[in-house]
């Protein structure tokens, strides 16, 4: 399980405004973005998680005399929240823990002493849900730590890296449920089916109150995403067991426990998937979900005063918020400031928060490199 990262950790602080410069030569002072798609100009600062408006930073080229600067440069500065992290989510996630490791060993002995292949199934996905609830507690303590010099961008990509070892986990896991499944389907093995059913029931209580505490930031983090995903596989799997020892009991037929554990794979895997597909989609900085490059493309090629649009590159560091960085030509004569202005407001109405916005004019546009859309 994992904590919710919007409310748990230290968000960067907030940056507003424009930073316009001008430069003599046709060179420009800012180099394209980095591998991946982080804008190399963008240093020292995190950006601002979605939600927080936040300004961009221009850099004007034109042609002229060599390697001159104008007067100064421009810097207009919005307000800036403080953000500091509460120890609600922490405790709700030590509290899960507390309850997770409780039923873990409940089940485990349960499952041994019953036979049911069901219940250990179920307490292996109870062990893979403190394991996951540890990360996500060492994440968050971690998620805290301000953005650094070298750490430009804070340390929130360490709740997708806590998310990806939970998918994998529950995949993994999920593999040895069916494993142990069909060794069974050939060595079947006879079922306790009143005590399995007794520490069944008390894992779905306990599931069910961890899922509550969950259910209510689930939405803010693919880490809490993640922690969720576990209390859920573990809440219907504890129903699965459940039908499985009434059918024992009912009708003797011990072949229902094995396909309750095959049901409860069959309940996770997928899910498990999905996550571990959306981690690796954000840990290669691919345009998060919702944002189509070419829409954004669009929307900013109808910005009054663009020429043209490219080196646009999307991406997320954790799921939740949108980061852009774009090169916007316009044509000579045209307030470089006027245009960032607008652009910046399009993408913020878009629900990108934070983007680095490169205005330049059509004359150094064409001494540009390849030009692509990320």
């Amino acid at each position: 399980m994992n904590d919710p990262a919007s409310a748990a950790q230290q968000q960067p602080q907030d940056r507003g405004g424009a930073d316009v410069r001008r430069h003599g030569s046709a060179r420009s002072s800012e180099s394209a973005p980095a591998a991946g798609g982080a804008p190399a100009s963008t240093a020292g600062s995190a950006p601002a998680p979605a939600g927080v408006s936040e300004g961009g930073h221009a850099h004007s080229h034109e042609s002229g005399h060599a390697q001159s600067h104008d007067s100064g440069h421009g810097h207009s500065h919005g307000h800036s929240h403080s953000h500091a992290p509460t120890d609600a989510p922490l405790r709700a996630l030590l509290i899960v823990l507390g309850v997770t490791g409780t039923v873990f060993f409940a089940e485990l002995i349960g499952g041994l002493i019953t036979g049911s292949v069901a219940l250990l199934a179920d307490a292996m996905h109870m062990l893979s849900d403190a394991a996951g609830l540890i990360i996500a507690v060492v994440a968050i303590f971690i998620g805290r730590r301000a953005a650094t010099a070298q750490a430009t961008f804070g340390y929130r990509r360490v709740e997708v890296l806590a998310a990806l070892v939970n998918a994998v986990t529950v995949l993994g896991i999920s593999a040895w449920i069916v494993v142990e499944a069909f060794q069974r389907l050939s060595e079947p093995v006879e079922i306790m089916a009143g005590p399995m059913m007794i520490v069944a029931v008390i894992g779905l209580l306990a599931n069910i109150i961890s899922a509550w505490i969950l259910n209510r930031q689930r939405e803010h983090s693919v880490n809490v995403q993640g922690a969720f995903l576990h209390v859920l596989a573990d809440m219907l799997g504890s129903v699965a067991v459940l039908v499985a020892g009434g059918v024992i009991i009912l009708t003797g037929w011990q072949y229902a426990d094995v396909i309750a554990s095959l049901v409860i794979a069959a309940l996770v895997l997928p899910r498990a998937w999905q996550l571990m597909m959306q981690a690796l989609r954000i840990l290669l900085e691919q345009a998060p979900p919702g944002y189509r490059p070419a829409e954004v493309d669009a929307l900013l090629r109808q910005v009054d005063g663009v020429l043209d649009v490219h080196d646009l590159h999307l991406w997320s560091l954790d799921g939740t918020s949108a980061l852009a960085s774009v090169h916007l030509v316009v044509p000579e004569g045209r307030d470089p400031a006027a245009v960032l202005c607008a652009a910046q407001a399009a993408l913020q109405e878009r629900g990108i928060a934070h983007a680095t916005i490169q205005v330049e004019r059509a004359s150094h546009a064409d001494h540009e490199g390849p030009q692509n859309v990320c």
